[in-house]
Formats: structure tokens, sequence, C-alpha cells
């Protein structure tokens, strides 16, 4: 292998496919980033099992071959180059990467690509295009869900993101036992029928990263054998394993009714809980909400209060408008900010019933999107 690329290029490629390398695994090969020449361009793969990532980059070929090379060292001597070009040179007897750059050069030793897992692309798979979804849409319902979904192993299923399509939209819900979060929009996806699949939300979530400046839509592709799920971006692939199961039905969660309604400013509100935060993070996170109903002389308020044993206490005030009963009721500070973040209207509504029932959050003037939060105990 004798290929030329530029040092800006790789190293964003580098960056692209890093967050799917294995940090903890037994196959060292895992550890390695696979660098081949693919049709007159470089392609770089790296995969832990659960996820891979492709990216392709412009370069100059003068011979072909492939080889596996320690990503983080990898990684970190080409960040540490100057711009310009660099000239790398496979040694296969040993399989040593020899790389040249300005006044620098290195030898890295890598492992047999022969042992590298195979990491599906678009055109391994000889899909015709799969379904094109619009990319800055599906981004955004990513943000909005891929919070909420558990991060610890216990319940699989929760881990991942459901994604149910239909003709011309899509719908995304994610659950982690104390909330719930569903979303749904059209992104233009063209389908005769329903289908249903679980995405690892950390899947999501590198899609989400690495599809920024994406303007395309991206191609999502089901593997034949209906266990991985494939995006297609302009010079990037990610696969990951779907999780089998079934996802809890998420519609019983979201109750049907509220006692008391309070309408605020997102970002006045999400200012007041993260000024909470500061006290709460050290009392289990929790943040007491008191909604008052207006009177004909004045607004309705919401106060938003939280003590710390040991450091104080701290108290805001927002004018609200609210609808019902006057409601005392904790929430955990972290859920909140997570989803105030993502709201993306002016103004969000909080919907409750009772101290002990979960509370609603809803963007106004959209119903496209709804988070459901189980409250915290408050002791008296």
């Amino acid at each position: 292998m004798k290929i030329s690329c530029l040092q800006e290029n790789l190293a964003k490629g580098l960056a692209t496919v890093g967050r799917a390398v294995a940090t903890r695994s037994t196959l060292p090969v895992l550890s390695n980033i696979l660098m081949e020449s693919d049709r007159g361009r470089l392609r770089l793969a790296a995969t832990n099992l659960e996820i891979g990532i492709s990216c392709w980059i412009g370069a100059r070929v003068e011979e072909e071959g492939r080889t596996t090379v320690p990503a983080r060292l990898l990684t970190e001597f080409v960040n540490s180059l100057p711009s310009g070009q660099i000239d790398m040179e496979l040694i296969e007897r040993t399989q040593t990467l020899n790389l040249k750059c300005a006044r620098y050069e290195a030898n890295i030793k890598g492992i047999d690509p022969a042992e590298f897992p195979d990491v599906p692309t678009a055109e391994s798979l000889g899909e015709p295009g799969g379904l094109p979804l619009q990319t800055e849409t599906f981004r955004r319902m990513i943000e909005r869900v891929v919070f909420a979904a558990a991060t610890d192993e216990s319940r699989p299923i929760l881990t991942g993101v459901l994604a149910q399509f239909y003709q011309g939209g899509l719908t995304l819900a994610a659950a982690d036992g104390f909330r719930l979060s569903v979303t749904s929009a059209d992104v233009g996806a063209e389908l005769d029928e329903t289908a249903k699949i679980i995405i690892p939300a950390r899947a999501l979530a590198e899609l989400n990263r690495i599809s920024g400046d994406q303007e395309e839509p991206i191609q999502l592709i089901v593997t034949p054998t209906r266990n991985q799920v494939l995006f297609h971006l302009t010079n990037t692939d990610l696969v990951a394993q779907l999780i089998e199961g079934n996802f809890p039905d998420y519609k019983q969660i979201i109750p049907k009714t509220y006692n008391t309604r309070a309408v605020v400013n997102t970002q006045e509100l999400l200012k007041a809980v993260k000024v909470a935060f500061l006290f709460a993070r050290d009392a289990a996170n929790i943040i007491r909400f008191q909604i008052l109903p207006g009177t004909e002389l004045s607004p309705g308020q919401m106060i938003v209060a939280a003590t710390s044993a040991e450091f104080g206490d701290n108290v805001s005030e927002l004018d609200a408008t609210v609808t019902g009963d006057k409601i005392e009721i904790a929430f955990n500070a972290r859920y909140l900010i997570d989803v105030l973040s993502v709201v993306g209207t002016t103004e969000v509504a909080l919907e409750t019933s009772t101290p002990s029932s979960p509370g609603v959050v809803r963007p106004v003037g959209g119903d496209d999107f709804v988070c459901v939060i189980m409250p915290m105990h408050i002791s008296r």
C-alpha cells in the first residue's frame, strides 16, 4: 500500500471513525482502525462489534493495499502533524506503516487486516438506495429522544430507540424507566406498510455527531438478515446491530388528562432549573415546583426551588399562564434540563395531576413532541 493524502482530511476522517473504536476489548484488532485503498480513495473503518463506522477521504493511491493501525497512536500522531501532505507506505511483511509529513516521520506497527471484522457498507450490501430521510428533520428528532434512553444494560431493550415508520412519517420513542420521550415528523419516507425497529441510542447519537455537515438525505438501509441498520451519508457509512425484543407500549404511559397546566417561557424556565440544579446536585437532583393559578390582579406563577443541607437554598419565580389547581411537585433537575434544551419552541407547557403522578412537558405550538417525567418524592 502506498497512499498520499492531506493531513487535515486524514485527521477529520480519523475523528469521524474514532468513536467506534473499542476501548476495552479482548480482541486487540478492535483497538485498531482499518485503512485500505478503495477506488482511488482511502477508506478508514472502526468497529466495537455494536457500531461500525466507515469513512472515505480523497487520496492519491500509488499502490493498493490494506492494514490496521492502533487508533489512538495514529490519531494523536496525525493531529500533531503540520498541515500538508502525508505519504504513507505499508511494509507488508511486518505490517508496519511508514508515515512522512514535512520533516516528521514515524513507523507504526499494525495487525493483519484479515483479523479485522467485516464492517458492512452501502456498496457491499448492494442496496439500491435505502429509505431517504430528510437530514435536518431526522437530526432534530434524534436530539429529542436519545437523552431519554437507558445507559445501563440491565434492560437492553431500553438502551435502544424505537423507530416506527409509516407512509411519509417517522416516530421515535425512548424510555429509561424514569422518563419517556416521543417525537414524530414527516421525514419524507415513502413506505407502503408500517415497519418498526429498535436502534441503539448510542448509534443514533453517533449519527447525529457525524452528520452535522450532511446536506443530502440520509439513506437508511436494514440489512437483508434484518439484524443490522445502516445509515449512508455522503462520505460516511454507520452500521449498528439492531436490538431484538418488544419495546414497551409507550402510549399507555402518556397521561390522557391533567389537573394543572402551566405555560412558561422555555429559556426562562431552563435558566431557573439550571440555577436550582447548582443547589440540587448534592440533594439527589431534587427541585421543587410550586404552580399557582393567577387572579384578576396578578398572573399565574411557577416557583422553582432547591435546597442543599450543606450549601443553602435557592428560589426563582416565573410568570406563568396557569389553568387548573395549584400544585407542588418535585422533579429531577437533570431530566428537565435535558428536555428543555431540545424543546425548540418559545414557550413550553408543564402538565401535572398530583404530586405523585407523572409530569408531561410539551412544546407550545407543536404537537410533534412529548416528554413524560416521573416525579420525585418530597419529604415533608
